[in-house]
């Protein structure tokens, strides 16, 4: 990660709770295995393993992103039955060593899918 004091310093932990991301009434991704991904001023983002996502409601597009902290991004669109929400999840899929921990996950806007946590009990 980048160095505490830089303005996007990033950390990533194990999110205790259970995350569950659905699209018009359908689970997409269920997990407690999520990480929190942390960088500076940016709200928090879960990343959730590929094996934990059903990826047949997911469909690659061709738009990408790039950060100089994590990489290049790709984007999938979300179709389930008629609705679709267009790149709404994003993956690092070879991110720099530093965050190497997200590589075989998925994040989510949750301004275009339901995104919930539930505190999980020990």
């Amino acid at each position: 990660m980048s160095s505490p004091g830089h303005p996007h310093a990033i950390t990533i932990e194990q999110n205790p709770n259970r995350v569950k991301v659905s699209f018009n009434g359908t689970v997409i991704a269920d997990t407690t295995r999520a990480l929190v991904l942390k960088e500076g001023p940016l709200p928090p983002a879960n990343y959730i393993p590929r094996s934990d996502v059903q990826m047949s409601y997911l469909q690659r597009t061709d738009h990408s992103t790039h950060c100089p902290f994590k990489g290049d991004a790709s984007y999938f669109s979300v179709r389930v039955g008629n609705q679709i929400a267009d790149n709404a999840v994003w993956a690092y899929e070879t991110p720099i060593d530093a965050v190497a921990q997200i590589k075989d996950c998925l994040s989510f806007y949750k301004e275009k899918l339901d995104v919930s946590e539930e505190i999980r009990s020990e």
